[in-house]
């Protein structure tokens, strides 16, 4: 059994295709296939079932999937801990999608012009998928909206922002010099499905004001929210982060009168995997620049 046949079986069942997972090893599909077709010959049994296009796994392949993901893991951690030089490696860096298009790509562009030979594999999905890679080890450092489930990562803390109210250029309350949530009970909003946080804390924002926000819809997007409020359909409450690079004249950003809403953002990562001296040098970056925010 070969270190890159369990790759190649992990990639499998990461995308759940061949041919994607040969693309993504960079070989041809006919030699991921014998690949995999060597390593089922050898357990004497199938890993996976095809089914067309797609594969999934079998009995046996289920059994095999955390012996080759800590396999691969544990060479992946050999291999960093001794050619850790601290100025060259692979971070992994997930975060949620109110966060990544915001803040990753500036963060990450000025990390890599002082350590341009480091390179980095971004993830963008909810909270929980990101907690859940960070402790499976599959991500180094995450950047989430606080609060969520900390158990057994560190967090640190870095700054807090508003959530601004929007509204299409036209509204009405675009001309009022005081808004109040409570301006705001004939409005409908548009707000992010269950699965973001930021619907969280904007819905625990208008319970403990007593208000129960009239919504239009769950939506999987932030620029489509943002899209919907611009043609009229409601309001919604928006991360700073999001306000900052809106130059659309089809949209109004105002902050609420009074307690304003906010959310706070935090670097997490599972101090029981492996650190590079890269990622740590990573973590003080982000912790030195976000922090002056």
């Amino acid at each position: 059994m070969e270190l890159f046949q369990l790759r190649y079986f992990l990639k499998v069942v990461e995308l759940g295709n061949f041919t994607r997972a040969a693309e993504a090893c960079h070989v041809s599909q006919p030699a991921l296939s014998q690949a995999i077709q060597k390593l089922e010959d050898e357990l004497g049994q199938p890993v996976f079932e095809r089914l067309g296009r797609r594969v999934e796994l079998t009995p046996a392949g289920r059994m095999l999937l955390p012996r080759a993901s800590q396999a691969v893991q544990l060479v992946d951690e050999a291999r960093a801990s001794v050619t850790d030089d601290g100025e060259s490696g692979h971070i992994r860096v997930s975060a949620i999608p109110t966060i990544a298009p915001y803040l990753l790509p500036s963060l990450l562009g000025e990390f890599a012009r002082e350590l341009p030979r480091v390179q980095f594999e971004v993830q963008e999905e909810v909270t929980d998928q990101v907690i859940k890679r960070l402790r499976h080890g599959e991500t180094d450092v995450a950047l989430l909206a606080l609060p969520f489930d900390s158990t057994h990562l560190d967090v640190v803390p870095l700054f807090e922002e508003e959530l601004h109210l929007v509204l299409p250029a036209d509204h009405a309350l675009t001309a009022r010099k005081r808004i109040t949530l409570h301006t705001l009970h004939e409005y409908p909003f548009i707000l992010l499905d269950e699965a973001h946080c930021l619907s969280d804390n904007v819905i625990s924002f208008c319970q403990r004001k007593s208000f129960q926000p009239v919504t239009t819809g769950r939506i999987a997007q932030l620029a489509t929210v943002l899209e919907l409020v611009a043609l009229g359909h409601g309001v919604s409450l928006v991360p700073d982060m999001a306000r900052s690079i809106d130059h659309s004249h089809r949209r109004v950003y105002r902050s609420l009168s009074g307690d304003r809403p906010t959310r706070r953002i935090a670097l997490c990562w599972n101090p029981y995997r492996f650190q590079s001296r890269v990622q740590k040098r990573f973590v003080d970056f982000v912790r030195a620049t976000l922090t002056r925010r």
